[in-house]
């Protein structure tokens, strides 16, 4: 059997655009003949690629494996289009990111500066919660997620992480709030605000009250670096996060560094899912954001 690639073609374009109607308009073609060339792909390859539900139209587990395939053809085939017209790379290769809702807009920004110096990439930023990530690498609706979490695969569905970077946690607060003693002395009467207890640095920070014995009055939680930020910026209350987090209030002077949290690291990772191609501007990417200090 050889494959027929307009079939495909054909396929993917219903797959990523996810309306049947839409894509019958764009390639002009009738409904009923876009499907009927789509079901002899599937009888041709004997696979499954759509659940069908009166006009709905999803993919199944097949059909999802079959399209990260199909991203990866026709990528290549803009690539090979453009060699051939112009003898040179295509002019703009397009990236997708995700990147896990509550993670730190500043660090999320130092991440991708090496894309916004590369003028051959155009990328997109998706935020969303870690399954919807993880859902949209599986659709292959996203290249690649970042997280501060690991993520481990299994033979069904193998995710790839690469750690990306670490960065220190530190205590912070107001000027006019240090203490001149060493933690913890020094502390007792002020307010905290704190990320929320199942999160890794919450659990490191509290094992280091439980050390000293030490009690921290906690006026507010929140799972949102974004958030904390907000909170540690405007109110009269100690944070605990990396320092990336409120690099631009400590360098107004708004935020200063109390201390730095002994073995207490926050880890970002990407994860991206197995594939047979890997796009040059991912490759970019992740070269060049794993040298993030």
């Amino acid at each position: 059997m050889r494959l027929n690639y307009r079939h495909l073609y054909y396929f993917w374009r219903v797959a990523t655009e996810g309306n049947l109607t839409a894509v019958a308009k764009k390639l002009h073609v009738s409904q009923s003949a876009l499907s009927s060339q789509i079901r002899l792909l599937e009888e041709s390859t004997a696979t499954q690629l759509f659940d069908r539900s009166g006009r709905r139209m999803t993919l199944t587990d097949a059909g999802q494996r079959v399209l990260g395939y199909a991203n990866d053809i026709f990528a290549k085939g803009e690539e090979l289009e453009s060699l051939l017209r112009h003898g040179m790379e295509p002019e703009a290769q397009k990236l997708r990111v995700g990147m896990l809702s509550t993670l730190s807009r500043n660090f999320i920004d130092h991440l991708v500066t090496p894309l916004l110096i590369d003028r051959k990439i155009r990328f997109t930023l998706h935020a969303n919660t870690l399954e919807g990530l993880l859902d949209g690498l599986a659709r292959h609706q996203l290249d690649v997620a970042l997280t501060n979490g690991d993520v481990r695969g299994s033979d069904e569905q193998l995710w790839q992480s690469q750690l990306l970077a670490s960065q220190p946690v530190s205590i912070v607060g107001p000027p006019q709030l240090r203490p001149e003693t060493t933690f913890p002395r020094g502390y007792e009467g002020l307010y905290w605000v704190l990320p929320s207890r199942d999160s890794e640095v919450r659990r490191a920070f509290d094992g280091l009250c439980t050390l000293w014995q030490y009690r921290p009055d906690i006026q507010a939680e929140a799972d949102d670096m974004a958030m904390l930020r907000l909170l540690a910026r405007d109110g009269d209350a100690l944070a605990v996060l990396p320092t990336v987090v409120v690099r631009d209030e400590i360098r107004r002077g708004q935020l200063v560094e109390y201390m730095t949290l002994p073995n207490v690291f926050e880890y970002f990772y990407a994860i991206t899912i197995r594939r047979s191609y890997v796009p040059t501007a991912l490759q970019t990417l992740l070269v060049d954001i794993g040298r993030v200090e």
